[in-house]
């Protein structure tokens, strides 16, 4: 197979992601609307677990773990149950695309946590674009703070939260394969999220009561899992095939998605100051995936003139 048989199915399993991912948001602004926000997040991994240990079964993977794997693994479950609750109880209320588009703005926190806390050489261009980016999230954050209150800033927490989700994947990866990767994620959040939820109940904290769903909300918790299950396994498998610089500038179809998903099923639609804020965030995001791969391209030690071309190092052949 060559690279460009490689590069297709890679870009048509992002192309799934993106148009599968915002069913996850759908489904949990309907399951929340009866379910605390606490047990949504709690079932998006029981049901995750549930559906990849038959997978790791059947691939025959190795379950077992490295110290080092351990920790990363219980540090990254820990910040996608903080993900998770944030943006549920953020689209309980807020329209999905709404919160959404605040999420993009995860991007340019992972260039300030590159520069800031690993010392990473980042360029004032994008530095700057960072900038432009979170006033456009302003842009839409400003609308949403009006007539949802404070709830409209939990989608900075799902970006926060989100980050460092990526970074500790990108740590984790090294270690783990994909697969059981997720597995072990989705146990020990859910370890994570008992003892919290029998503190909420406790304490009389609505979003974190042990409740169990009834009727038709089963199907709808079941579907938070199930859609991030499938979303998160096309996006692994399509960063397999296909370099993330070329797979980057497609994560912005999930804004189109979301936005379709969002007025079909609510009637919701972003206004035009929202439109507006959302259009800043992806030209910004664009701008520095743009940077980024320049910046890749000049780091890459050029062939020498007397190899031939099939012989070059494949990281020179990639674009």
């Amino acid at each position: 197979m060559d690279h460009t048989d490689r590069i297709l199915p890679g870009v048509a399993l992002m192309i799934a992601f993106c148009t599968i991912a915002p069913l996850i948001d759908v489904a949990s602004k309907l399951a929340a609307q009866q379910v605390p926000v606490g047990v949504v997040t709690l079932g998006r991994f029981v049901v995750q677990a549930a559906l990849m240990a038959p997978i790791i079964l059947f691939m025959r993977l190795d379950w077992r773990l490295s110290r080092r794997a351990f920790w990363l693994n219980l540090a990254r479950a820990a910040v996608s149950v903080g993900s998770t609750y944030t943006f549920v109880a953020a689209v309980k209320v807020m329209p999905v695309a709404d919160a959404l588009a605040i999420v993009f703005v995860e991007p340019f926190i992972i260039l300030l946590i590159g520069k800031l806390v690993m010392a990473e050489q980042v360029g004032s261009r994008r530095l700057a674009a960072s900038v432009v980016g979170f006033v456009g999230a302003l842009f839409v954050i400003q609308p949403s703070f009006a007539v949802f209150g404070p709830v409209a800033l939990y989608p900075l927490g799902t970006a926060f939260f989100f980050a460092l989700y990526i970074l500790l994947t990108r740590a984790l990866s090294r270690h783990m394969h994909p697969v059981t990767m997720q597995m072990h994620t989705a146990l020990a959040a859910t370890a994570l999220c008992l003892p919290l939820l029998a503190l909420g109940t406790a304490f009389g904290e609505p979003s974190l009561s042990l409740v169990a769903p009834r009727g038709l909300f089963w199907l709808w918790v079941f579907g938070v899992g199930l859609a991030a299950t499938v979303s998160h396994m096309a996006m692994t498998y399509a960063l397999k095939f296909a370099p993330s610089a070329t797979l980057a500038p497609l994560h912005y179809l999930e804004i189109v998605t979301a936005t379709l998903f969002g007025y079909l099923v609510f009637g919701d639609f972003p206004n035009a100051l929202t439109w507006a804020g959302i259009a800043i965030i992806v030209v910004s995001g664009l701008y520095i995936i743009h940077r980024e791969r320049l910046g890749a391209r000049q780091a890459r030690p050029a062939p020498r003139p007397d190899m031939p071309a099939a012989a070059a190092p494949a990281s020179a052949l990639q674009d």
